[in-house]
């Protein structure tokens, strides 16, 4: 994500931000700045590009001061410019802000400001909250500050300076991290702790709906309710490197536990008043068109793509297929101005999937990109393109990016369904519900993963091993088979369950994991036949199945439970224990995680 880097004290300010974004690289950037009171006035330097591109620019200028603020920007709302970079001022220049998060409704924010007078230079949602604090300016900038938040909506980690108040420095959060760091005669505000280490390991937490007004000496948090609190001060033990990790021992097991955050964002970017809205890719007479829709990709955004056909298929009622990007442009496809194909990449840069794309232009297709880079060149090459708020992910192998690709496939399957009016209201409320309490089930499943862990140290020794399942489960097999090959090394296949006795029952033998989802309710009593049938071979069984399934966990020799859900959804659920799965099993081996053999976090080459 995002990073932000604050500071209030006698050091040298400049070194201070600039070292802690430095310190926040790890996390994916495109572009960095920082803002400082000096001389009585509010000073800019943000540069699109590497952090050496915002020390080069500052290198040499008197910029003295005692009080700033940095950010690294991960664009979400722009393009990477030096324009649309952190922070931002207000028309007056007498306020500046940094946020990370999404302000959901900054436009009729804009609107109304715009209608007051006030011009925009950025297309970022974040301008409007320098604006309004301009706006609404009483002279206590802690009390305005609070005025403006009241009328904000959305997910926000920010830090504002105000010109006028060369002494204070304001931070708040909602939905988005914020630490402050505490230091004698001067205090520290950040996104990650790591930003910090250098200089102190005594922190406070913010909450959500907290808002902190910092000096040199003082530091006074009040909650949302507007009362004085105190949060409970912690002391940080972990080093640098631990802590650019989030206190996770590996970027994998971090991203995989950021997915309830990630899964929030994406829904609450494209929810709207209780509905999804991709308004901006497809129009009413867009989809009046769409004939047939084919979903193109390679790896675990395929996979992701076969969720996505699932979802298209059983919820917006459209003719939909999935094909991996090196084949589809050889196979002559029969697409026309009447197709929609959707490019699913995470990088915006995989070679296949690019290529596959130009062919689809040029049989006039409409094209849509999924992508988790603003800016990349499946984004730029695409007639539209619905970006994921994955955040940056470092390990190679995907877990956090593949859940918000998931997401967006069964929002825009919503968005669709209801225009071609091929769902009832009440089962399209209750879907919409669905994916919004995703977050906290993923969440309690991974608040229970000891379980998980145990079952990895009995297939560290596996050479071989299977993943079966039917219907969506299967969908999700095949990702769970890939993870566990990208970052264990072990040799698995994914299979359809009903597959099993048209030749691959012949490699069951004594002691052969075999992993099984099992959610779709109709096809439980088949699940459980297959089961029954590699078990009777020797097979270990690992299942994957709602709590209280008894029938399920009665047939396993392993049963990992999930929360129940409408079973259409389940794959939100299923596919989070086989990402740690691979994760402890990949640690028992003792491999390095994070970077598999092989492998590259975005295939550049074909």
């Amino acid at each position: 994500m995002c990073g932000i880097v604050g500071y209030i004290g006698q050091r040298n300010t400049k070194k201070v931000i600039l070292q802690g974004l430095q310190t926040l690289e790890y996390r994916g950037y495109d572009s960095s700045g920082m803002a400082l009171i000096s001389k009585g006035e509010i000073i800019v330097e943000k540069k699109v590009g590497r952090i050496q591109n915002l020390i080069d620019s500052v290198e040499g200028k008197d910029l003295s001061s005692e009080i700033g603020i940095g950010h690294t920007r991960w664009a979400t709302h722009g393009v990477p410019s030096d324009t649309n970079s952190h922070p931002h001022y207000s028309m007056d220049k007498s306020v500046a802000v940094v946020h990370n998060g999404i302000i959901e409704n900054y436009q009729s924010l804009k609107k109304d400001l715009e209608e007051k007078g006030f011009i925009f230079s950025s297309e970022t949602d974040t301008e409007v909250i320098s604006q309004l604090i301009q706006d609404m300016y009483d002279g206590n900038i802690l009390n305005t500050v609070k005025k403006a938040l009241k009328k904000i909506k959305g997910s926000y980690a920010i830090g504002v300076l105000h010109k006028d108040h060369p002494d204070e420095l304001i931070c708040a959060r909602e939905h988005s991290p914020l630490v402050i760091g505490i230091g004698e005669n001067e205090n520290f505000i950040a996104s990650d702790v790591s930003a910090l280490l250098e200089y102190t390991k005594e922190v406070y937490y913010l909450e959500d709906g907290d808002i902190a007004l910092l000096k040199k000496g003082e530091i006074e948090i009040f909650d949302k309710a507007n009362n004085l609190v105190h949060r409970e001060r912690k002391h940080i033990e972990w080093t640098l490197e631990q802590a650019t990790k989030g206190g996770f021992p590996h970027f994998m097991l971090k991203e995989i536990f950021e997915q309830p955050q990630v899964i929030e964002d994406t829904f609450n970017k494209r929810v709207l008043n209780g509905r999804a809205d991709f308004s901006d890719v497809l129009t009413f007479e867009d989809i009046k068109k769409i004939n047939k829709i084919y979903i193109i990709a390679c790896g675990t955004a395929y996979h992701a793509g076969l969720q996505g056909q699932f979802a298209l298929q059983k919820i917006a009622k459209l003719d939909s297929s999935t094909d991996i990007a090196s084949e589809f442009r050889y196979s002559d496809p029969f697409i026309d101005e009447n197709t929609l194909v959707i490019f699913v990449s995470q990088s915006g840069e995989t070679s296949d999937t690019l290529a596959a794309l130009k062919e689809a232009k040029r049989k006039k297709a409409m094209t849509i990109a999924i992508t988790n880079v603003v800016g990349s060149t499946i984004s730029r090459e695409a007639d539209k393109v619905i970006y994921t708020l994955a955040g940056p992910e470092i390990a190679v192998a995907s877990t956090k990016a593949y859940i918000t690709q998931i997401t967006i496939f069964y929002l825009l399957a919503l968005y669709i369904a209801e225009i071609k009016n091929t769902i009832s209201k009440e089962k399209y409320l209750e879907y919409i519900s669905e994916i919004k309490n995703m977050s906290e089930k993923i969440d309690s499943i991974l608040k229970n993963s000891n379980e998980i862990k145990n079952i990895a140290n009995l297939l560290k020794n596996k050479k071989n091993g299977f993943y079966i399942g039917r219907g969506l489960d299967y969908k999700i097999a095949v990702e769970g088979s890939l993870k566990i090959k990208e970052v264990s090394y072990i040799h698995t296949e994914a299979f359809a369950s009903g597959e099993l006795k048209h030749g691959t029952i012949a490699l069951i033998e004594k002691d052969t994991p075999v992993v099984v989802i099992a959610t779709q309710q109709e096809l439980i009593e088949k699940s459980i036949s297959n089961i029954k049938e590699v078990k009777a071979r020797g097979a270990n069984i690992i299942t994957v199945g709602f709590n209280n399934e008894k029938n399920l966990e009665e047939v396993s020799d392993n049963f990992i439970g999930i929360p129940k859900c409408n079973d259409l959804f389940s794959g939100f659920l299923s596919i989070i224990p086989l990402q740690l799965l691979a994760y402890y099993t990949s640690i028992a081996k003792g491999i390095d995680v994070d970077k598999p053999r092989n492998l590259a976090k975005s295939v550049t080459v074909e």
